[in-house]
């Protein structure tokens, strides 16, 4: 299991600007109620433009093993995720798919063998000009490939990321307690795409909570009669999405956390969330009298986070905190095997003594 670097602890209510493998090490251990967050979704977005799937893979399996020690025995960990819809598979055979709805020119597969039957030395372009079409057209029709370059492109499937959470949170300790699923706008309500497949838009996420195993406390009477019935005991959570991502590409509206909060935690208890984003997770843990940490390794989504959360209060902690790529890549090393390197520490304490001498701290209006 991972040590902490237990010099000097995250202190509560403030946002850190660092890579959450580093920053997670000094969350004091059993401290957390409740951890609440999203994780990149490996859809293309601009922070994961450098991100393989194997990065990603290891970067959640990483932050979910740093998790176990920090969360009270009898907590949670709550992971809101989405399926990747569109998941590049090399394996799968390259086909393009009959979409008769689309066609501009009504010309079957059957036509054209009957006529090379008839005229079997005609290429492609003699029969392209005998039906008054394209030859893209015609090696559609007869193999389903689009010679302008389709064919080369790699096929796409779903890819299901509640079993890879599950698995890997199983393997760092925790049971899988609770899903709910949170229906949202469908795609088409937030941009001009929609489906030319037979595939269904977008417009459902996962929360997955997990459980580390210890006393949890029931209390019932966080949630009124009325949200009990509203959405306390009911798995499927109609919320509307986020209307603006204006100061971040990766929103979830207010009401998603502080259900997840406002069910699994107590007045003065601490919620934390490694990607902080704007501060969503935040504003909702402040809004039920709940302290919290963000982190964030984006400085736009820090000064975001500090802008949002200034409205609650006035004084912000900034600090940075990142590793050089070799000890980043030691790190890995060392969480995939149980055993953290000295040097990495050294390298915290060096990042936070440099910053001391010259402070780079936001504090809110």
């Amino acid at each position: 299991m991972a040590s902490i670097n237990t010099t000097k602890f995250l202190t509560e209510n403030c946002v850190y600007h660092g890579d959450s493998r580093i920053l997670l090490k000094r969350v004091k251990p059993e401290s957390i109620a409740l951890s609440v967050w999203s994780p990149p979704y490996f859809v293309g977005k601009s922070y994961e433009k450098d991100m393989s799937f194997e990065d990603w893979q290891a970067l959640l399996r990483q932050i979910i093993l740093l998790h176990f020690p920090l969360i009270k025995p009898g907590g949670f960990l709550a992971i809101n995720a989405a399926d990747i819809l569109c998941f590049k598979d090399i394996s799968m055979p390259k086909i393009m798919a009959e979409n008769v709805s689309r066609r501009k020119i009504d010309l079957t597969k059957e036509q054209i063998v009957s006529v090379q039957k008839t005229h079997p030395t005609w290429n492609r372009h003699k029969l392209a000009e005998y039906f008054g079409c394209s030859e893209q057209t015609i090696d559609r029709r007869l193999n389903g490939n689009n010679i302008r370059g389709g064919k080369y492109q790699t096929q796409t499937r779903v890819f299901l990321v509640g079993g890879f959470i599950q698995e890997i949170a199983s393997k760092a300790g925790f049971y899988l307690y609770d899903r709910r699923v949170w229906i949202k706008d469908a795609a088409w309500e937030n941009s001009k795409w929609h489906t030319i497949s037979y595939r269904a838009v977008d417009e459902f996420e996962y929360v997955y909570i997990f459980w580390k195993p210890g006393t949890t406390k029931v209390n019932r009477g966080r949630l009124t009669r009325q949200e009990w019935a509203d959405w306390g005991s009911r798995a499927v959570w109609q919320i509307p999405s986020v209307r603006s991502n204006a100061d971040h590409d990766a929103k979830y509206p207010v009401e998603l956390p502080r259900r997840v909060i406002k069910l699994l935690t107590e007045t003065n208890e601490t919620v934390l969330d490694c990607f902080i984003g704007s501060g969503t997770t935040a504003i909702a843990a402040l809004s039920q009298g709940r302290k919290y940490i963000g982190i964030d390794k984006e400085k736009n989504s820090v000064e975001a986070a500090l802008k949002t959360i200034s409205k609650f209060e006035k004084d912000r902690c900034y600090e940075v905190a990142f590793p050089s790529k070799r000890e980043t890549q030691l790190e890995n090393s060392a969480t995939e095997s149980g055993v953290v390197s000295e040097r990495k520490n050294l390298c915290v304490h060096q990042v936070q003594e440099k910053n001391q001498s010259n402070p780079q701290e936001i504090k809110s209006a």
